[in-house]
Formats: structure tokens, C-alpha cells, sequence
């Protein structure tokens, strides 16, 4: 390096002018947890469609209003949220697959059939401009769930 190229870096660096590359911030939703294979014997009963079901969180500091976003799986399947529906920050939103009341902390799809599969699948989250937001895969029957943190 020549003197007049060290002597440029040199204040490029005390000025600031040359900035360590930024991390990527957190999505402001983010999958939480897939829980992909209900307990016992998939029946297509209510509650064993509630029993798998997709968690995110609100990673931001404000309320996100959720009309709009969707939630699917790699097939397809998806399920867009309503008006009025918002994730307040720091919280959690539970989805499940079958049909309920929903509230504040829970929704529901309303299918009667099953949208994970029990071996392999990708949850994607989208906003309500379709634009990919988060998406976690799992590749394996081990277990039943999968933390996407």
C-alpha cells in the first residue's frame, strides 16, 4: 500500500467512513416454533388438528397490524389474516390447524384436514404485500416440533 492509499484508509477510518458490515435485523414477525405432528394417531378429529399448529412472535417494539399476512406451507396451503388481528410487541400468536374460538394469543384455520406433514415441511410467513418475511423447514420424524429460533 502506497502512502497516500494508507494515509486515505487512515482517515477513512478515524471519520468513520468505513463501517463494519451491519447483521441482519430480525424480522419484525418470526416463526417461533412448528409443532408439525399432533399427539397419537393423526384421526382428523378436531383436537388432533389442533394439536399441530405454528407459533410467531413480534420481534419489534411497536404492535404489528397481521391483516393481510399469510402463513403457509410448502404445498400451498395458506391461511391470510383478518382485520383486526395484532400481535402486540414481544408477544407470541398461536396458530392452529382446526377450527375454535379465536382470541387474542390463539387463531384458528378452520380446516378439517391436516397442513403439516410429519416428516418434512416449510413454514413461510409473508406480508401483506406477499413479500417473504421468515420462513423454517424441518427434515425429520425424531420429534414432533421444531423451534425455529
Amino acid at each position: 500500500m502506497n502512502r497516500s492509499n494508507a494515509l486515505l484508509l487512515a482517515c477513512a477510518l478515524t471519520l468513520g467512513v468505513i463501517a463494519a458490515p451491519a447483521q441482519a435485523a430480525a424480522p419484525a414477525i418470526q416463526l417461533a416454533k412448528i409443532f408439525y405432528d399432533s399427539p397419537g394417531t393423526d384421526r382428523r378429529g378436531n383436537a388432533s388438528l389442533n394439536g399441530e399448529y405454528v407459533v410467531i412472535r413480534n420481534t419489534t417494539r411497536a404492535a404489528v397490524d397481521l391483516e393481510g399476512w399469510s402463513i403457509a406451507d410448502k404445498t400451498g396451503y395458506r391461511y391470510t389474516f383478518e382485520p383486526g388481528q395484532t400481535l402486540r410487541p414481544g408477544r407470541t400468536l398461536t396458530l392452529r390447524t382446526g377450527q375454535g374460538d379465536s382470541g387474542a394469543g390463539t387463531v384458528y384455520w378452520g380446516r378439517r384436514a391436516y397442513v403439516w406433514n410429519n416428516d418434512k415441511d416449510t413454514a413461510y410467513v409473508r406480508n401483506r404485500s406477499g413479500r417473504l418475511v421468515d420462513s423454517c423447514s424441518y427434515n425429520s420424524s425424531y420429534r414432533d416440533w421444531l423451534s425455529c429460533l
